[in-house]
């Protein structure tokens, strides 16, 4: 679901280098080619090592980041969808044989910007309580309707594949159908989405340890 096409965000040459160094030195060493090196220049300094890291976890911070707010901003869209839905179907803004009336799993569903927020909010300042929260959330308001939504609309979809009858629809299209599409491409963005906040938390957490060793 998350975007491979486009680029992460740019590696610092001098980063980049020092990998690529700390890589060669830990290969010649598993090879013993390191017993007649120079010591000095088989290993970083301290300092250099807590710059190394430091500049490695916010490279990783930001492309983590990246691609958690594409997920966000794609879920706010489908939020935004169902939303009107149920503003044209409660309004009466079109015949409900043009647009169907939600069905009753999108409403507790409308709970999942909650943990797109606290997502969000926990970036500025890394916070891991936040993102915690996030994480447990999107579980229970986001997840959740969407397997209990999967449950309800079975009995509809079963009907259609056998006997080909829809009795609601969304321009058109059997509204089962369409509603399906949205809960699989939702289950994807939600997936994806606790996938990279793991990481990201994962991420945080050896950060902070790393700075409480100092």
């Amino acid at each position: 679901m998350p975007s491979t096409a486009g680029p992460g965000p740019p590696l610092p040459p001098q980063l980049l280098e020092e990998a690529l160094q700390v890589c060669e030195q830990h290969l010649g060493s598993l090879g013993h080619q390191d017993i007649d090196g120079d010591p000095l220049s088989l290993c970083m300094m301290g300092t250099d090592w807590d710059r190394f890291l430091r500049d490695y976890y916010r490279v990783a911070h930001v492309a983590l980041k990246s691609e958690i707010k594409k997920l966000i901003y794609t879920h706010v869209g489908i939020w935004l969808l169902l939303l009107a839905q149920m503003c044209v179907g409660h309004l009466k803004l079109l015949p409900h044989d043009q647009v169907a009336m939600p069905y009753q799993w999108e409403y507790p569903y409308l709970l999942s910007i909650l943990p797109s927020l606290l997502g969000l909010l926990s970036f500025p300042r890394n916070n891991i309580s936040y993102l915690v929260l996030s994480m447990i959330s999107t579980g229970l308001f986001s997840v959740a309707p969407l397997i209990y939504g999967a449950m309800e609309m079975f009995p509809m979809a079963q009907q259609l594949y056998r006997h080909g009858k829809a009795y609601r629809f969304i321009f058109g299209f059997s509204a089962v159908s369409v509603m399906y599409l949205v809960v699989v491409v939702a289950a994807q963005v939600h997936g994806w989405q606790l996938y990279y906040s793991k990481k990201l938390l994962d991420s945080w957490f050896t950060s902070t340890q790393e700075k409480k060793k100092k």
